[in-house]
Formats: structure tokens, sequence, C-alpha cells
């Protein structure tokens, strides 16, 4: 095969291949142009070039979520690479396997005053599992020994039962352009086994013995992929008189035995004469980070509390101040076992009082949302209502994902949003990666300053119809009007919220999306049919609310008594 002449560019095509790697997303460069020959000339591979590589890590990230396979990415030197940290950060904490390949000057070059020339090695350090510094001249059997040993190592770190993004940091000597003959495949796989942690039996059966003995046992679920074996898992478990099972948006997981919207519930628990009542004595999580700040402080405030976490982590994870058991094992296995493991329970009402609760919540969220005039409330609600249940949803990170929080119950085949570090950036990227790989497509509901972020992702080729968009108009940063720290600043509007200029129809019309607009709820009841049988083009469905009275409405939804 015809291809570049940078051996240590050959075996990386080479491995990436041989460990799974099925598609790239690779950004233009000079430095990197012998990686994309070399990528681009195997037909295992799928290559895709995005011009921002912040917009490309983000794609990436939400193509390797949705598939579960790992994702390369492949950037040119200098201070493109630092432009993937916010998505390797984001991959770190969610344990994705996103491949970093960054392009690189030779040693000797690097602090010489040579163009596109950094600290490369260590610029990722904090976020990536592994990394590994390749050099450009493999001029020994030793040299090329270690490239592939190295490479190989990066790969299987990646993919090991704690997943997690890895850099490869390839340096690439001068002349770029020069070709000459490979064989494919040449590249040694070193395979490196490992199966799912798992759990010994005399742990399952002292967590059988405290579910089955105890009166009041909290199971709560944080952000993970649809998992059915896991889901008939709690199912079983939530059967159980002293158990209450709750569940976030993203956890997708679904059972009318689940308490499917924490917030919802718990806001009724606080109203109570006795909120004690609803304290679990013992509480087991599993899942990434919370959405809820509410179970977190309602967590954190239970005296005597027992806590096991589980889940593959390479830390504790203590968030509520009262962890006893970390049990380092893959949640499905633990749950199913767990399950078949008890045998009869204490006489309990723990799990029926919350679900009367959860009940309340519900009516008293649907009482409301009726009664109130045209809020942010009432749009999502109206919206999530009139969406079908098959729908694969991305949310942004700010007021979406907490209204989504609060309509938990109703249930969809997968919800997602960037909880690993909960930032605004990349929501509408890695919807876009998402769709890419999605059977169906993606619907993404973002908030306007969160899309205002992401404005380069609408420039990508790889925008189609399966990915639908709906922005949330509220002036902007409308959980900045919510939440206490900074809802009573007299900065607010300046510095926190109506901090941005959206064009939004002008954008769409700009890039050829179909554009759509309501400003009311008949208006948006009209709208959702077109919006999603939309084929001929990517579409935005723009909503626009109040941005004040919205406010008011979800903070007097949480004071009401």
């Amino acid at each position: 095969m015809v291809t570049t002449d940078k051996l240590n560019c050959n075996i990386l095509a080479d491995l990436l291949t041989a460990h799974g790697v099925k598609l790239v997303i690779a950004s233009p460069g000079s430095r990197n142009a012998p990686l994309l020959v070399a990528l681009s000339r195997r037909p295992e591979l799928r290559m895709e070039m995005v011009i921002d590589e912040r917009s490309a890590a983000f794609i990436a990230l939400g193509a390797s979520i949705e598939s579960g396979e790992p994702v390369a990415i492949c950037c040119t030197s200098g201070t493109a690479l630092l432009n993937y940290a916010p998505a390797v950060a984001e991959a770190y904490y969610r344990g994705v396997p996103l491949i970093v390949v960054s392009a690189d000057r030779p040693q000797e070059w690097i602090d010489q005053d040579d163009s596109q020339t950094i600290r490369q090695p260590g610029a990722l350090a904090g976020f990536v599992k592994t990394e590994t510094d390749i050099p450009a001249r493999l001029e020994h059997e030793s040299a090329i020994w270690m490239t592939r040993r190295e490479i190989n190592d990066a790969l299987a770190i990646s993919l090991s039962p704690r997943r997690g993004p890895v850099h490869i940091n390839m340096r690439i000597d001068a002349p770029l352009g020069n070709m000459g003959e490979y064989t494919p495949c040449s590249a040694r796989k070193i395979i490196s086994t490992s199966v799912k942690p798992s759990v010994s039996d005399e742990v399952i059966n002292e967590a059988a013995r405290l579910v089955a003995t105890s009166t009041r046992v909290m199971i709560v679920a944080g952000f993970m992929p649809p998992d059915k074996e896991l889901n008939s898992a709690l199912e079983r478990i939530a059967q159980l008189p002293g158990v209450a099972v709750l569940t976030e948006t993203v956890a997708n997981l679904h059972s009318e035995s689940f308490v499917s919207a924490i917030d919802l519930a718990l806001n009724q628990t606080l109203r109570s004469d006795d909120p004690n009542l609803y304290r679990p004595d013992i509480v087991i999580t599993l899942g990434g980070a919370l959405v809820s700040r509410k179970i977190k402080e309602f967590l954190r405030n239970t005296p005597s509390l027992i806590h096991w976490h589980v889940g593959v982590t390479e830390h504790l994870v203590d968030c509520f101040k009262h962890l006893s058991v970390a049990v380092n094992a893959d949640p499905t296995i633990f749950f199913t076992r767990l399950a078949d493991r008890i045998n009869g329970a204490s006489r309990s009402d723990f799990g029926e009082i919350w679900h009367d609760a959860f009940k309340c919540g519900i009516e008293f969220q649907e009482n409301k949302i009726k009664a109130e005039g045209w809020t942010d409330m009432k749009a999502f609600y109206t919206l999530l209502k009139h969406l079908p249940a098959d729908s694969t949803l991305h949310f942004s990170n700010g007021t979406p994902i907490r209204y989504s929080q609060l309509m938990g119950y109703i249930p969809f085949a997968r919800v997602d949003c960037n909880r690993g570090v909960s930032g605004i950036d990349g929501c509408t990227s890695t919807a876009l990666g998402a769709s890419t790989v999605a059977p169906e497509g993606v619907i993404l509901i973002s908030g306007d300053m969160s899309f205002q972020y992401e404005t380069a992702a609408l420039s990508s080729r790889l925008l189609s119809p399966k990915l639908k968009m709906v922005v949330t108009l509220n002036s902007g940063g409308g959980i900045f009007r919510f939440i206490e720290s900074t809802s009573r600043l007299p900065e607010r509007e300046l510095f926190f919220s109506s901090c941005m200029n959206l064009p939004l129809k002008e954008l769409a019309e700009a890039y050829g999306i179909a554009y759509m607009h309501a400003t009311n709820e008949n208006e948006l009841i009209s709208a959702i049919p077109e919006f999603l049988s939309r084929n001929d083009a990517p579409v935005i469905l723009a909503i626009e609310t109040p941005a004040e009275e919205s406010a008011v409405s979800l903070r007097s939804y949480f004071e009401s008594k």
C-alpha cells in the first residue's frame, strides 16, 4: 500500500484499527498531514474532518458515548491540542474512551522559536489516564518495538474496565509529504485481557443482609447509559417495602417502581410535617455525578447514614460525606446478584411514603403548570409531553437539564447530558457527534447561552437532519436568575445572564438550517409535528419565553408550601 513514509504514523494506524477504533474525527493541519494520510488510507477507519478542534473533540465524545466504542481525535501541533482539553476532561469524568492523537515537532525544536511548537507532553496530564510521547525517528529495532508497545499500552488502558481518554503525542519530522510502501497490519497488537470487575460473595451477602433487615434503604442512580439487565435487577429490589429507588433523568432507568424525578419527590418530603421520615439509614449509589443539588444536601445532612457506592472508579467517591463501603464492581453484576440473594424483608412503609411523595409531586407540578402563564416550566413540560417516547434526547447544562429532572417521569429511550464536568461548552457538538452514529438521530434541547457557546458546530459538514435542535430563548443564563448565589445580585443581568447576542434566525439561514419559532403553548404544540418530520435539512425550533417570569415561577415552585 502506498501511504506516508512515516513509520510511527503507520504503526499507529495499525494499532488503532486492531483495538477497535472505527471513527476518527480529525482537524486539518500541516504537521499532522502524515497522520491524516496514514489514517485515511485505512478502509477500516471512517475519517471525518472538523476545523474547530474544540468542537471536533466534543463530536468525538458524543459519538463514543452513543456507540460505546473508542473514537480517536487527531490534530496538528501547537495550541490545537489545548482546544481538546474541555472534551477530554468531560471524557475523563464520564469514563469515555477518547483516543487523543496530536502531531508534534521533534524534541530538538521545542522552545527554539520554531512555529507551532509548545510543550505538548503533559498538556492534558490531569485529564487522561495515560500519555505517551512517540519519537519521530525509529532508526533501531528497539525504537520500533518501544513504539508498538507504548501505543498498545495506551489503547489497552483506555479500554480497561474504567474507560477513559489517553493521549498519544506523535513527533513527526520533515519532510511531511514523502510517500512510500507499507504493509498494513504489520504492527503486532498486544491483547490486554480484562473482565468486568465482579464482587465477592462476602460483600453480596452483607449487602443482602443490610437491605433485607433495614426498614429505610435508598438507592440513588446518577448518569449512565441504558442497561436493561440493571433496570430489571433494580426493579426487583424496588419491590421490597423498605426500599426506595430514586433515579435521575440521565440514569436512563424506567419503571413505575422507581421515583423517577428526585427533585419533584424531594420537594414534597421537605414540605411534610416530619421530613426525617424520609431519611434513609442506608443509601446505595451508582452511576455518575448527580444533577440534583437538593438530594446531595438532604443526604449530607442525614446523621449516621451508611453509604455504599457501587461502580468502577479510580478514586473513592464520598459525595455525601458518609461513605462506608466502596464496591469497585460493575453495577449490573452487583445489583443482579443482590436481587438474587435477598430472602425476605422487614416490614416497612419507606418505599410507599416516597412513592406517595412522588405522586403528590406530579400532581402539584401539573396543577401549577395548568394555572400559570407562559414560562420555561410550561414550555419544557409541553415539549416533553409531545416528543415520542423512543427519542434520544441531549440536554445542555444549566436550566434545561434541571427542568428535565422535574419531568423525569416522562420516559424516553435515552437521555444524555455532559454531567462529567457539567460545563455549558460542547453540548451542541456532543449531540451532533451522537447523531452521527445514533440509528434514529438525536434531539438537542439547549439553553440560548449554551447554544451561543457552540455556534462552530453549525458549520460542520456532519450536521444533518438527524440532529434536531430546540433552543430556549429566555434572554440567556436563566439558571443565574434562579440559583440563590446569583439571583439577587445587582450585577446579575450585566455579568451573568444577558451578556450575549444570539441572532439565531440569521445563523440558521446562513448555515442552511430550517428555522421555526414558538412564543406560546399553542404555537409550540402546532410546531412540534413539523419539527419532528422535517428530513430535508437540519432544523432549529426556537422557543421564546419570558426571562424574569420563568425564574419567579421556578423559584416559587420550590418555595411553595
